[in-house]
Protein backbone atom coordinates (compact mmCIF):
# COMPACT_ATOMS: atom_id res chain seq x y z
CA UNK A 1 0.00 0.00 0.00
CA UNK A 2 1.38 3.85 -0.78
CA UNK A 3 2.14 5.69 2.18
CA UNK A 4 -0.59 8.08 1.15
CA UNK A 5 -3.36 5.33 0.00
CA UNK A 6 -6.56 5.54 2.81
CA UNK A 7 -6.37 1.68 4.57
CA UNK A 8 -8.87 -0.60 3.43
CA UNK A 9 -10.21 -3.27 6.51
CA UNK A 10 -10.57 -6.64 5.42
CA UNK A 11 -14.18 -8.04 6.74
CA UNK A 12 -15.10 -5.15 9.24
CA UNK A 13 -14.22 -1.53 8.93
CA UNK A 14 -11.48 -1.35 11.92
CA UNK A 15 -9.38 2.47 12.46
CA UNK A 16 -5.59 1.19 10.93
CA UNK A 17 -2.81 3.18 12.51
CA UNK A 18 -1.20 6.20 10.54
CA UNK A 19 0.51 5.39 7.48
CA UNK A 20 2.87 7.98 6.15
CA UNK A 21 5.57 9.68 6.82
CA UNK A 22 6.06 10.75 10.59
CA UNK A 23 5.91 14.34 12.45
CA UNK A 24 8.72 15.80 13.15
CA UNK A 25 11.08 14.76 16.21
CA UNK A 26 9.17 16.25 19.46
CA UNK A 27 5.91 16.15 18.10
CA UNK A 28 2.78 15.34 19.99
CA UNK A 29 0.79 12.67 18.98
CA UNK A 30 -1.94 13.07 16.61
CA UNK A 31 -5.46 12.62 18.10
CA UNK A 32 -8.38 12.93 15.90
CA UNK A 33 -10.65 13.29 17.90
CA UNK A 34 -9.72 15.28 20.77
CA UNK A 35 -6.92 17.46 21.06
CA UNK A 36 -5.76 17.81 17.08
CA UNK A 37 -2.38 19.11 16.91
CA UNK A 38 0.03 18.40 13.65
CA UNK A 39 4.07 18.01 14.19
CA UNK A 40 4.00 21.57 14.13
CA UNK A 41 2.46 22.47 16.72
CA UNK A 42 -0.49 23.92 14.90
CA UNK A 43 -4.24 23.29 16.51
CA UNK A 44 -6.71 22.53 14.26
CA UNK A 45 -10.21 23.91 15.48
CA UNK A 46 -10.97 25.45 18.62
CA UNK A 47 -8.45 27.27 19.99
CA UNK A 48 -8.21 27.54 24.08
CA UNK A 49 -8.78 30.86 25.67
CA UNK A 50 -6.21 32.61 27.31
CA UNK A 51 -6.12 32.90 30.83
CA UNK A 52 -6.64 36.84 30.64
CA UNK A 53 -10.32 36.19 28.48
CA UNK A 54 -11.28 33.59 31.19
CA UNK A 55 -10.12 36.23 33.83
CA UNK A 56 -12.15 38.88 32.70
CA UNK A 57 -14.98 36.74 31.71
CA UNK A 58 -15.46 35.46 35.49
CA UNK A 59 -15.13 38.83 36.99
CA UNK A 60 -17.88 39.98 34.98
CA UNK A 61 -19.78 37.32 35.94
CA UNK A 62 -19.37 37.25 39.37
CA UNK A 63 -20.20 40.71 39.72
CA UNK A 64 -23.78 39.99 37.95
CA UNK A 65 -24.04 36.85 40.06
CA UNK A 66 -23.57 39.38 43.25
CA UNK A 67 -26.18 41.90 41.94
CA UNK A 68 -28.62 39.56 41.31
CA UNK A 69 -28.06 38.05 44.92
CA UNK A 70 -28.10 41.65 46.53
CA UNK A 71 -31.53 42.27 44.66
CA UNK A 72 -33.02 39.10 45.88
CA UNK A 73 -31.80 40.07 49.25
CA UNK A 74 -32.64 43.64 49.24
CA UNK A 75 -36.19 42.42 47.88
CA UNK A 76 -37.05 39.60 50.37
CA UNK A 77 -35.55 41.81 53.93
CA UNK A 78 -39.54 42.28 54.37
CA UNK A 79 -39.67 38.92 54.85
CA UNK A 80 -36.89 38.16 56.68
CA UNK A 81 -37.58 41.13 59.57
CA UNK A 82 -40.54 39.06 60.31
CA UNK A 83 -39.42 35.44 60.78
CA UNK A 84 -37.25 33.37 62.59
CA UNK A 85 -33.36 33.09 62.30
CA UNK A 86 -34.08 29.61 61.20
CA UNK A 87 -35.90 30.53 58.31
CA UNK A 88 -34.07 33.38 57.62
CA UNK A 89 -30.72 31.19 57.49
CA UNK A 90 -32.97 29.04 54.61
CA UNK A 91 -33.93 31.98 52.35
CA UNK A 92 -30.58 33.52 52.28
CA UNK A 93 -29.02 29.99 51.47
CA UNK A 94 -31.68 29.03 49.09
CA UNK A 95 -30.90 32.25 47.18
CA UNK A 96 -27.22 31.92 47.56
CA UNK A 97 -27.53 28.66 45.67
CA UNK A 98 -30.15 29.74 42.93
CA UNK A 99 -27.86 32.70 42.18
CA UNK A 100 -24.27 30.87 42.36
CA UNK A 101 -25.73 27.37 41.09
CA UNK A 102 -28.40 27.58 39.25
CA UNK A 103 -28.87 30.45 37.17
CA UNK A 104 -24.75 29.96 35.64
CA UNK A 105 -25.85 26.43 35.10
CA UNK A 106 -28.93 27.22 33.37
CA UNK A 107 -27.50 30.09 31.01
CA UNK A 108 -24.66 27.66 30.04
CA UNK A 109 -27.34 25.04 29.36
CA UNK A 110 -29.39 27.60 27.48
CA UNK A 111 -26.87 28.79 25.21
CA UNK A 112 -24.64 25.85 24.71
CA UNK A 113 -21.50 27.43 26.93
CA UNK A 114 -22.04 30.96 27.01
CA UNK A 115 -23.15 33.54 29.77
CA UNK A 116 -22.65 37.36 29.97
CA UNK A 117 -18.93 37.56 30.95
CA UNK A 118 -18.01 35.12 27.98
CA UNK A 119 -19.77 36.99 25.60
CA UNK A 120 -18.17 40.28 26.29
CA UNK A 121 -14.23 38.37 26.80
CA UNK A 122 -15.25 36.12 23.53
CA UNK A 123 -15.27 32.68 24.88
CA UNK A 124 -17.42 29.78 25.98
CA UNK A 125 -17.13 26.50 27.50
CA UNK A 126 -16.89 23.56 24.87
CA UNK A 127 -16.58 19.95 25.59
CA UNK A 128 -13.36 18.30 25.19
CA UNK A 129 -14.20 17.17 22.06
CA UNK A 130 -15.40 20.48 20.65
CA UNK A 131 -18.85 20.06 21.09
CA UNK A 132 -21.39 22.31 23.03
CA UNK A 133 -22.31 21.41 26.52
CA UNK A 134 -24.85 20.18 27.68
CA UNK A 135 -26.83 20.18 31.35
CA UNK A 136 -24.38 17.80 33.12
CA UNK A 137 -21.59 19.66 32.15
CA UNK A 138 -22.88 23.20 33.00
CA UNK A 139 -24.14 21.64 36.45
CA UNK A 140 -21.28 20.32 37.10
CA UNK A 141 -19.21 23.21 36.55
CA UNK A 142 -22.00 25.17 38.80
CA UNK A 143 -20.96 23.07 41.23
CA UNK A 144 -16.95 22.61 40.88
CA UNK A 145 -17.50 26.67 40.61
CA UNK A 146 -19.29 27.40 44.11
CA UNK A 147 -16.35 25.73 45.61
CA UNK A 148 -13.35 26.82 43.64
CA UNK A 149 -14.23 30.33 42.96
CA UNK A 150 -16.82 31.43 45.84
CA UNK A 151 -16.30 29.59 49.04
CA UNK A 152 -11.44 29.21 47.76
CA UNK A 153 -11.65 32.98 46.85
CA UNK A 154 -10.46 30.99 42.95
CA UNK A 155 -7.07 30.30 43.90
CA UNK A 156 -7.69 26.67 43.26
CA UNK A 157 -8.86 27.86 39.55
CA UNK A 158 -6.57 29.85 39.30
CA UNK A 159 -3.48 27.55 40.08
CA UNK A 160 -5.42 25.08 37.68
CA UNK A 161 -5.57 26.96 34.91
CA UNK A 162 -1.95 27.59 34.77
CA UNK A 163 -0.88 24.21 35.27
CA UNK A 164 -3.14 23.05 32.38
CA UNK A 165 -2.57 23.19 28.70
CA UNK A 166 -5.92 24.30 28.04
CA UNK A 167 -6.40 26.60 31.29
CA UNK A 168 -8.62 24.30 32.63
CA UNK A 169 -9.87 25.01 35.88
CA UNK A 170 -10.90 22.12 38.70
CA UNK A 171 -14.79 22.64 37.14
CA UNK A 172 -13.45 21.79 33.59
CA UNK A 173 -11.68 18.58 34.77
CA UNK A 174 -14.09 17.42 36.37
CA UNK A 175 -17.30 18.11 33.51
CA UNK A 176 -14.96 17.07 30.45
CA UNK A 177 -14.68 20.93 29.00
CA UNK A 178 -12.49 23.44 28.41
CA UNK A 179 -13.03 27.42 27.40
CA UNK A 180 -12.19 28.82 23.59
CA UNK A 181 -12.09 31.63 21.79
CA UNK A 182 -15.39 32.05 19.84
CA UNK A 183 -14.43 35.14 17.61
CA UNK A 184 -11.24 33.56 15.97
CA UNK A 185 -12.84 30.28 15.39
CA UNK A 186 -16.14 32.29 13.86
CA UNK A 187 -14.42 32.45 10.47
CA UNK A 188 -16.15 30.21 8.19
CA UNK A 189 -14.14 28.62 5.14
CA UNK A 190 -16.12 26.22 2.48
CA UNK A 191 -15.71 22.86 1.85
CA UNK A 192 -13.23 21.92 -1.32
CA UNK A 193 -15.36 20.40 -4.48
CA UNK A 194 -16.03 16.92 -4.77
CA UNK A 195 -13.39 15.17 -6.09
CA UNK A 196 -14.49 14.18 -9.43
CA UNK A 197 -12.81 10.28 -9.69
CA UNK A 198 -14.94 10.26 -5.97
CA UNK A 199 -18.47 11.55 -7.07
CA UNK A 200 -19.98 7.75 -7.96
CA UNK A 201 -18.43 6.37 -4.99
CA UNK A 202 -20.08 8.73 -2.69
CA UNK A 203 -23.48 8.94 -4.14
CA UNK A 204 -23.95 5.08 -3.56
CA UNK A 205 -21.37 4.61 -0.11
CA UNK A 206 -23.39 4.18 3.09
CA UNK A 207 -22.11 7.50 5.20
CA UNK A 208 -22.59 7.17 8.99
CA UNK A 209 -22.54 9.93 10.99
CA UNK A 210 -18.73 10.44 12.62
CA UNK A 211 -18.14 11.53 15.98
CA UNK A 212 -18.00 15.62 16.61
CA UNK A 213 -14.75 16.08 17.13
CA UNK A 214 -13.94 13.74 14.04
CA UNK A 215 -16.24 16.07 11.66
CA UNK A 216 -14.85 19.09 13.46
CA UNK A 217 -11.09 18.04 13.04
CA UNK A 218 -11.32 16.71 9.47
CA UNK A 219 -13.21 20.23 8.39
CA UNK A 220 -10.34 22.46 10.05
CA UNK A 221 -7.80 20.44 7.96
CA UNK A 222 -9.13 20.71 5.11
CA UNK A 223 -9.83 24.22 5.89
CA UNK A 224 -5.66 24.69 7.11
CA UNK A 225 -4.01 22.10 4.89
CA UNK A 226 -2.69 24.42 2.34
CA UNK A 227 -0.58 26.01 5.39
CA UNK A 228 0.82 22.63 6.60
CA UNK A 229 4.55 21.10 6.14
CA UNK A 230 3.97 18.52 3.82
CA UNK A 231 4.79 15.45 5.97
CA UNK A 232 2.57 17.12 8.56
CA UNK A 233 -0.07 16.95 6.24
CA UNK A 234 0.09 13.36 5.39
CA UNK A 235 0.00 12.08 8.58
CA UNK A 236 -2.33 14.03 9.80
CA UNK A 237 -4.56 13.83 6.52
CA UNK A 238 -3.98 9.81 6.75
CA UNK A 239 -4.83 9.80 10.65
CA UNK A 240 -8.39 11.26 10.19
CA UNK A 241 -8.82 9.42 7.54
CA UNK A 242 -9.00 6.40 9.46
CA UNK A 243 -10.87 7.61 11.78
CA UNK A 244 -13.46 8.72 8.85
CA UNK A 245 -12.97 5.18 7.66
CA UNK A 246 -15.34 3.71 10.18
CA UNK A 247 -18.00 5.32 9.24
CA UNK A 248 -17.99 4.51 5.58
CA UNK A 249 -19.22 1.22 3.20
CA UNK A 250 -18.23 0.41 0.98
CA UNK A 251 -14.42 1.80 1.36
CA UNK A 252 -12.97 3.97 -1.46
CA UNK A 253 -11.40 2.86 -3.89
CA UNK A 254 -7.98 1.55 -3.63
CA UNK A 255 -4.67 3.96 -3.87
CA UNK A 256 -7.44 6.71 -2.82
CA UNK A 257 -5.66 9.80 -1.32
CA UNK A 258 -6.50 10.74 2.23
CA UNK A 259 -7.21 14.07 1.84
CA UNK A 260 -9.23 13.16 -1.11
CA UNK A 261 -10.91 10.67 1.09
CA UNK A 262 -11.87 13.14 3.80
CA UNK A 263 -13.02 15.74 1.17
CA UNK A 264 -15.82 13.37 -0.45
CA UNK A 265 -16.64 12.32 2.75
CA UNK A 266 -17.73 15.84 4.06
CA UNK A 267 -18.85 16.91 0.57
CA UNK A 268 -21.28 14.15 0.28
CA UNK A 269 -22.79 14.15 4.02
CA UNK A 270 -23.05 17.97 3.54
CA UNK A 271 -25.19 17.54 0.34
CA UNK A 272 -27.01 14.91 1.88
CA UNK A 273 -28.12 17.14 4.47
CA UNK A 274 -29.13 19.92 2.63
CA UNK A 275 -31.51 17.60 0.10
CA UNK A 276 -32.94 16.32 3.31
CA UNK A 277 -33.65 19.91 4.75
CA UNK A 278 -34.87 21.13 1.24
CA UNK A 279 -37.56 18.09 1.16
CA UNK A 280 -38.65 18.71 5.00
CA UNK A 281 -39.56 22.32 3.65
CA UNK A 282 -41.44 21.65 0.54
CA UNK A 283 -43.43 18.93 2.47
CA UNK A 284 -43.85 21.72 5.32
CA UNK A 285 -44.98 24.05 2.63
CA UNK A 286 -47.56 21.04 0.90
CA UNK A 287 -48.71 20.26 4.10
CA UNK A 288 -49.35 24.55 4.79
CA UNK A 289 -51.10 24.70 1.55
CA UNK A 290 -53.63 22.12 2.26
CA UNK A 291 -54.28 23.49 5.23
CA UNK A 292 -55.07 26.67 3.65
CA UNK A 293 -57.37 25.16 0.93
CA UNK A 294 -59.78 23.52 3.81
Amino acid sequence: MAPTDVPRPAAHPAPAPPAGPVPPAGARPVDPVGDVVTGEAVVLGLRAASFASRLLSAVIDAVVHLLVLGALLYASQALLSSTDEAATAAVVLAETVLCLIGIPTAVETATRGRSLGKLVSGVRAVRDDGGPVRFRHAVVRALAGFFELWALAGSPAIVCALLTARGKRVGDLLAGTYVVRERSAARHVPLPPMPPELAGWARAADIGRPPDGTAVAARQFLARAGSLHPSSRTALGTSLASALLVHVAPPPPAGTDPERFITAVLVERRDRELTRLQRRARRTSELERSVVRR
